[in-house]
């Protein structure tokens, strides 16, 4: 492992296969000792009946691992802003007691998809409901992450810095996904140099677009800058969580999801690509050129 100035590697376990026995196995083997929740059993967190919730929190809790951010659907791709604001609302406090019960710090959250709205509406509409997210966020001792992903201020820079600013709290913050500029056609790398003094939590994804498609591959393999942006992070003193979303099977917002042979044994590779990429960098002393 290379020396990461404090930073932990971790990843969104899913993509290791459905049960929480495979996800726990695969972050075990890699030696890591985070791992990131999103669904087991193809169920979101949210979802989970109590037996559920009360068998994951025994097996991570067994496995010694620290479960630090989840993720959620609030404000996503599914859930344009005209929707039904208790359905997040409500999704929101179930997952604030499970994360207490987890020991986790962060859920993940987007920013509203439009749906027929003017511009500044749907502007307007975002940031009061996001605000009263995050009142509920501060109630609860959580921090929200909105991903540079779908919605008003998902892939535009000077929106998602309009949107923390504006709410003004420390338990709203940002996640920086080094791969979603490929599935939303915008340069990740620039959208990182602008927000990355509110980012706490990163997710790296790699892709290409290949005949207007986009297709993942390994970290470094694509066309998303992510040795560029994990240098820039390490200049800029990140001190957060590298955490793996390969999508080379499980992709949730084009809802595909192949059979899970194989998902574990690609899931270790990825991580281990990330690993000898990090240790590259390390050895070669890279940097990036920033501007004062």
């Amino acid at each position: 492992m290379p020396n990461l100035q404090g930073i932990k590697l971790s990843g969104l376990s899913d993509e290791a296969g459905p049960e929480i026995a495979e996800q726990i196995e695969a972050h075990k083997e890699l030696g890591w000792s985070e791992i990131e929740i999103r669904t087991v059993k193809g169920q979101a967190l949210g979802d989970w009946d109590d037996a559920l919730f009360s068998q994951v929190r025994s097996e991570i809790q067994a496995a010694s691992l620290q479960v630090t951010s989840v993720a959620s659907r609030i404000a996503n791709w599914e859930r344009p802003i005209t929707g039904d604001f208790g359905q997040d609302l409500e999704e929101l406090r179930k997952i604030a007691d499970r994360m207490h019960d987890l020991g986790a710090k962060y859920v993940r959250i987007m920013s509203y998809p439009n749906d027929g709205l003017d511009e500044a509406e749907w502007r307007t509409r975002v940031i009061d409901r996001i605000h009263r997210l995050t009142e509920l966020a501060r109630e609860a001792d959580i921090v929200l992450l909105h991903e540079n992903c779908s919605g008003w201020a998902g892939t535009d820079p000077e929106r998602a810095l309009q949107l923390v600013e504006e709410v003004n709290s420390p338990h709203l913050r940002l996640l920086f996904d080094t791969g979603n500029g490929i599935a939303y056609r915008y340069e990740t790398f620039d959208y990182l140099t602008r927000v990355w003094p509110y980012v706490e939590h990163v997710h790296i994804k790699d892709g290409i677009l290949q005949e207007g498609k986009e297709v993942y591959t390994f970290p470094g393999e694509g066309h998303s800058k992510v040795k560029e942006c994990l240098i820039w992070l390490l200049e800029h003193d990140y001190k957060g969580i590298l955490s793996i979303e390969p999508h080379l099977h499980l992709i949730p917002h084009l809802r595909q999801n192949q059979r899970s042979v194989g998902f574990k044994d690609s899931y270790i590779a990825y991580g281990q690509k990330l690993e000898k990429l990090l240790e590259e960098i390390e050895v070669s002393g890279e940097r990036v050129k920033t501007e004062a």
